[in-house]
């Protein structure tokens, strides 16, 4: 559906993740703008403008811009795009001040857009149901804008799309947090891209959605996000104990047709799971999903696969958190294959659960892959389920003063039948040597020093072509093992 090229990388390999330079959108999407030889956008239909200190009775121009966002929205046509200038909207009355675009056309996206260089602000108030409403539109791009509570009133959703089914929807560059509820909240999507946003502190999740009716989320691409600290907010106050939900997810998502792509994203300190989808065809890769409560990384749905994602901190500093790293699960019943490839998780050996979880009371047959991964410091060993047909080949498996390390099959796998090869090809039960693996803090570093028996040691065979920040793999003789490549 969508396909991303080039990166420009951060000074922290953690926290600055790659940042992908050309964006092409497929045939699923479409094109929303046309753009010149430098870049710029053309219009495909009328430019209308609004302002805090325009006039809803003005004609909508530059120089007599509309005052209202809501229904500024509402007199959009297919091509059309709304500028919003830059200033805060006050938004508190159910539905006039709510942005209620109408459908664009192929070719013809409605287009809502901030300010460059100046983004708006659109502040809800008075237990407000949503910022923006989606339901039942096509072809809608909306970019460049803030959306958040105002003085901190009750205000529930930031982006709503749960009544009518919506398709093809773009949303770039939004900065969308301290509300109630959702940061976005779908049921019934097919095509959508989240595209270089920052949804954080939002009370029942930064991305979610109620069970699908028509096949609940497909065709989506969330890349270059930070989805955090859901459920520290809720009705004013930081980390409120009269949370109704308790376990707000990064990205929670009911079962969907899929696929789902989840790329160069943080998903950083949620009080619920890092990303919990329950789609089929779900694909992560190179991601952050550090500090989390709950499970890191949860799948419900195969074919589906972890690629170059580290994973970290499970607990949030809590070492009672009695969650996974990793949890796995077939729920549809068919094409259950999971392949983990290049991931590094990382536990306290203190923190009594599995480091995984995967197909625990489940008799549905699964394939599992796991190649060049490390799991680390945890104090329970990996849990492979007796429905799982297992291949393990180049990892490295280390729960520090513990003979078992791994229980598949029924089968408890100890140091020296690992290094036998009774588990698979090239495994290892060994200290990975990471630089700076404290768990639970803000910025570790698990990048390996240069004498770890993970440098060099992985096999090229399916490895991803370069590391989590873009590294291009081989480095050295061979491939590293784990998400980062020494260099």
């Amino acid at each position: 559906m969508i396909s991303s090229f080039g990166q420009r990388f951060g000074k922290n390999p953690i926290l600055m993740l790659p940042m992908i330079v050309l964006f092409l959108i497929g045939c699923a999407l479409g094109a929303s703008t046309n753009q010149e030889g430098d870049g710029s956008l053309i219009p495909e239909g009328q430019v209308y403008y609004v302002s805090p200190t325009g006039d809803d009775a003005n004609p909508g121009t530059r120089e007599q811009p509309w005052a209202h966002p809501g229904n500024a929205s509402r007199l959009l046509e297919p091509g059309d795009t709304l500028m919003v200038m830059g200033g805060t909207y006050v938004l508190g009355q159910f539905d006039q001040d709510i942005l209620i675009p109408p459908s664009g056309a192929e070719g013809k996206w409605i287009r809502i857009i901030g300010e460059e260089g100046n983004r708006p602000i659109l502040a809800g108030e008075n237990n407000l149901y949503a910022a923006v409403i989606l339901d039942g539109v096509r072809f809608v791009h909306i970019e460049n804008i803030e959306i958040t509570s105002y003085q901190n009133s009750p205000f529930r959703d930031g982006i709503c799309g749960v009544g009518e089914p919506l398709e093809s929807i773009i949303l770039k560059h939004l900065h969308i947090h301290h509300i109630d509820e959702f940061g976005i909240n779908l049921r019934d999507i097919d095509g959508l891209l989240v595209e270089d946003c920052i949804i954080e502190y939002c009370g029942f999740g930064s991305i979610g959605g109620p069970t699908g009716r028509l096949g609940g989320w497909r065709n989506i691409e969330i890349t270059r996000c930070q989805l955090s600290y859901s459920g520290h907010y809720y009705r004013g106050i930081m980390n409120n104990p009269a949370l109704p939900y308790d376990r707000p997810d990064g990205f929670g998502i009911e079962p969907s047709e899929g696929p789902i792509k989840i790329s160069y994203t943080q998903v950083l300190h949620n009080r619920g799971d890092g990303i919990d989808s329950k789609a089929r065809n779900t694909f992560i890769h190179h991601c952050v999903v550090g500090n989390n409560y709950a499970n890191g990384i949860k799948l419900w749905g195969g074919p589906s696969r972890i690629e170059n994602t580290l994973i970290y901190g499970t607990g949030d500093g809590d070492l009672d958190s009695p969650w996974p790293a990793i949890v796995i699960e077939e729920s549809f019943g068919e094409n259950g294959r999971f392949t983990l490839t290049n991931i590094t998780v990382h536990d306290h050996s203190q923190r009594r659960c599995y480091m995984t979880q995967i197909q625990y009371d489940s008799a549905i047959p699964i394939e599992l892959e796991i190649v060049n991964c490390i799991f680390s410091h945890g104090y329970g060993a990996l849990y492979i389920g007796p429905s799982a047909t297992l291949i393990a080949k180049h990892n490295i498996f280390f729960r520090p003063n513990h003979l078992v390390q791994v229980i598949a099959n029924g089968t408890e796998y100890t140091v020296d039948q690992i290094h036998e090869g009774l588990l698979g090809e090239e495994n290892r039960s060994v200290d990975p040597l990471f630089e700076n693996s404290v768990w639970g803090a803000h910025y570790p570093s698990f990048q390996l020093k240069r004498e770890s028996p993970g440098v060099d040691t992985g096999t090229m065979e399916g490895a991803p072509k370069d590391d989590l920040i873009g590294i291009l793999r081989p480095q050295g003789e061979g491939v590293d093992r784990g998400c980062y490549e020494s260099h």
